[in-house]
Parts: C-alpha cells; structure tokens; sequence
C-alpha cells in the first residue's frame, strides 16, 4: 500500500506535465532528436521564454533532460520516465472492472 503511493506521488508530476497540449508536443518533437530551444521555438512558434518555462516544468517532472554543447542546451527525451508511466496506466487498466453489472450499493 504504501510502495502504491509512493508511486502514485512520483507519478503525478508526469501526468499533470503531460495534459498540457504545449508539453505534450515537445515531448513528441523530442521523441524523434534531441532539440534545442530554438529548435523548439520555430518549430512550435511560440515566444522563448514559454518554451523554456515548459522545458523546466518536463525537466523537474523527470521527462527530459538536457546536455550544454558549445553555447546552447539541447534537451532529449527520458524514454524511461514514460516506460514507467505506462507502465502504471496499463496496470491501472488491466485492474479496472469489464462487468458493468456488479455495483457497490448506495447507502
């Protein structure tokens, strides 16, 4: 039980910085190379600064991380940060009821 919330807390970070549209598409531009933020800043045509207070927000929740070269941060994808979050979503999923007919009953 507490190993489960222990999980549970770890894995909120990722979820909430994944339900925002911007995140999201980074995470998928970043699943194909490894980016920097001009990159991501072209190609999602937004200002700088909100591209790299997202980078922030996906880098503390433990889905990205960053390497300096030469004069620029390039970010990548952590792929096993979503191996891990899947893998709880397919857990939850598999552990959900398919019967509809058997209900807890209302006080």
């Amino acid at each position: 039980m507490v190993a489960d919330l222990v999980a549970e807390a770890e894995l909120t970070p990722a979820v909430r910085a994944l339900a925002d549209p911007l995140r999201a598409r980074i995470v998928e531009l970043l699943a194909t190379e490894q980016l920097c933020v001009c990159h991501l800043t072209e190609e999602l045509a937004v200002a700088q600064p909100l591209v790299s207070h997202h980078l922030k927000v996906l880098r503390e929740a433990g889905l990205v991380e960053s390497d300096r070269w030469r004069y620029w941060t390039y970010y990548r994808l952590r792929p096993d940060a979503l191996l891990t979050l899947a893998d709880r979503l397919e857990r939850l999923a598999a552990s959900a009821p398919t019967d509809t007919c058997e209900r807890r009953p209302c006080c």
